[in-house]
């Protein structure tokens, strides 16, 4: 893991949910950082969304982001506001700035209160770790149902200068993001103007986090946030026709993907990694409606879990996306490399065995043709096992 300049990160124990876990994160961001932010549009979103939105548009510079596990501190009303602010308020005076600019993010429990005094207890041993190489044990400190740490690293070259892209990630379960994933953190230390960093904060999000589902439900804590410190001394990217933002957003798009990845190959009970490809769309819109009309399907995933070649459930899917005018006779589905449907129908050397020996695979690709015009959408996503449902029942035991 590449460090950032300009990011520190410290970690601690603090009892939370459960004791001897990492369970709250700490990032202190240099002076003259470009932040920006992009939150679930789930209308009953957490405290600390609210409080984050707020300290965004107020303008200001944020010095520092506070991560909290075990408790999502979400359906918690006005005393769960008022603790989120508290929690931005211990920051602000353990490191010398104001409330305002400080972002909290929780994840956990919803409708729990937040244990306020564990949280603020263990703020100080988060302070005293802080350190810019502390990326691995962040990636541990965010983590709930997550049975692996997601963390990815790359660099890029810039006016001949090497710039570090670095994130982490979490998330398993209440996972279809209309936005981003349940939380997600990468920073460069390249140096981009604001305006430019909210928009590519958005397009990165659209690349990667917001192509991923596990399960068809977005989380009340969704928050993805993105970090430019300028702190590698290149001259700040202002506009978008810059030459090297090209350079720069590729980056950042590969280090989003392998972590939107992540958190499906990680999917709650997932055994696996499916990637739905639907082209030939009349717009990009139907063609993402398509994509996730078969990545949502129980009846779908299911028979992926059991490599079942019930093919016929995706067609099911494809017909169900809401596309009144869909020409069946004009359909392809491939299977990998297998050729399920054609026109509509069975192709005429299509095999069980072949769809099954597809199936048994850890990784499948689904390419659906719609044979509508030139519009196409990817979308990650995994099978619905036994696990999932027994992780779900046991969460909060």
């Amino acid at each position: 893991m590449l460090a950032v300049a300009g990011i520190e990160l410290g970690w601690a124990e603090a009892g939370i949910r459960k004791p001897g876990r990492m369970d709250v994160l700490l990032l202190r961001i240099g002076k003259g950082a470009s932040i920006a932010g992009v939150f679930t549009r789930n209308r009953f979103c957490a405290a600390p969304v609210l409080v984050c939105r707020e300290h965004l548009a107020a303008g200001g510079e944020i010095r520092a982001l506070v991560v909290n596990t075990g408790n999502a501190n979400a359906g918690t009303g006005a005393a769960g506001l008022a603790d989120a602010r508290a929690t931005c308020s211990a920051v602000a005076r353990l490191l010398n700035c104001a409330a305002e600019q400080v972002l909290p993010f929780s994840t956990g429990v919803i409708m729990e209160s937040l244990p306020m005094q564990r949280l603020l207890d263990g703020l100080p041993q988060a302070v005293q770790r802080l350190a810019p190489a502390h990326w691995g044990e962040a990636a541990e400190a965010i983590m709930t149902t997550d049975t692996v740490p997601k963390a990815a690293s790359r660099s890029a070259v810039i006016d001949g200068r090497p710039i570090a892209v670095t994130g982490i990630a979490k998330g398993a379960g209440m996972i279809r993001p209309n936005m981003a994933t349940m939380l997600g953190f990468i920073a460069t230390d390249a140096a981009v103007a604001p305006s430019l960093w909210r928009e590519l904060t958005v397009q990165v999000a659209d690349a990667s986090f917001n192509r991923i589902t596990v399960d068809g439900d977005t989380s009340t804590n969704d928050s993805l946030i993105l970090i430019a410190t300028g702190a590698s001394g290149i001259a700040p990217i202002k506009t978008a026709d810059d030459p090297r933002l090209g350079a720069l957003r590729g980056t950042l798009f590969e280090v989003a993907q392998q972590l939107a990845k992540a958190i499906v190959r990680d999917g709650e009970g997932a055994t696996k990694f499916i990637e739905i490809v639907v082209a030939g769309a009349g717009t990009a819109d139907e063609a993402s409606r398509v994509a996730y009309s078969i990545a949502h399907s129980p009846l779908v995933k299911t028979a992926f879990f059991a490599s079942d070649p019930n093919l016929g459930r995706i067609l099911a899917a494809v017909g169900n996306a809401g596309i009144g005018d869909l020409d069946q006779g004009r359909v392809q589905l491939h299977l990998n490399d297998v050729w399920v449907a054609r026109d509509g129908g069975r192709h005429p050397q299509y095999r069980e065995e072949d769809g099954q020996r597809v199936m048994k695979g850890s990784e499948i690709k689904v390419r659906v043709e719609l044979g509508r015009g030139g519009a196409s959408a990817t979308v990650w996503t995994c099978d619905l096992s036994h696990d999932y449902v027994s992780i779900n029942a046991d969460y909060r035991s």
